[in-house]
């Protein structure tokens, strides 16, 4: 089961989960910037919502405080946006990969990455 589409905040908030592991809201707050940190109020209304989503979970509760846990993967997550970005396009990578070509964000060396990767899956099969 893949979780509903996540605003850019809930997204800030799933990666800070996702790097530090199962935490409390305060711990998911003091992980922002202090210059832009939202207040707790704001961030256990996105922790609320991803949990009403299934992005998160409540693990376990120590003291007052509960304890989250992301339900899926960075990468899963990555994968998933990947595949839904690809399927505006029918499925096919040409456009993107244009894309990127063309506005500088694909390098020579990523393009070589690409290949080696090609290669290894060309073995495995």
């Amino acid at each position: 089961m893949t979780t509903p589409k996540l605003s850019k905040l809930e997204l800030k908030v799933m990666d800070m989960m996702w790097a530090i592991g199962p935490a409390s809201i305060r711990e998911i707050q003091e992980q922002f910037p202090e210059k832009s940190r939202p207040a707790y109020t704001t961030v256990q209304t996105i922790i609320s919502r991803l949990e009403a989503k299934g992005a998160v979970r409540r693990e376990k509760k120590i003291g007052n405080a509960h304890i989250f846990a992301a339900t899926t993967t960075q990468k899963a997550e990555q994968r998933r946006y990947i595949d839904d970005l690809l399927n505006m396009f029918g499925g096919r990578p040409q456009m993107l990969i244009s894309h990127l070509v063309e506005s500088g964000q694909l390098s020579m060396k990523d393009i070589d990455e690409a290949r080696e990767l090609l290669r290894e899956l060309d073995k495995k099969e």
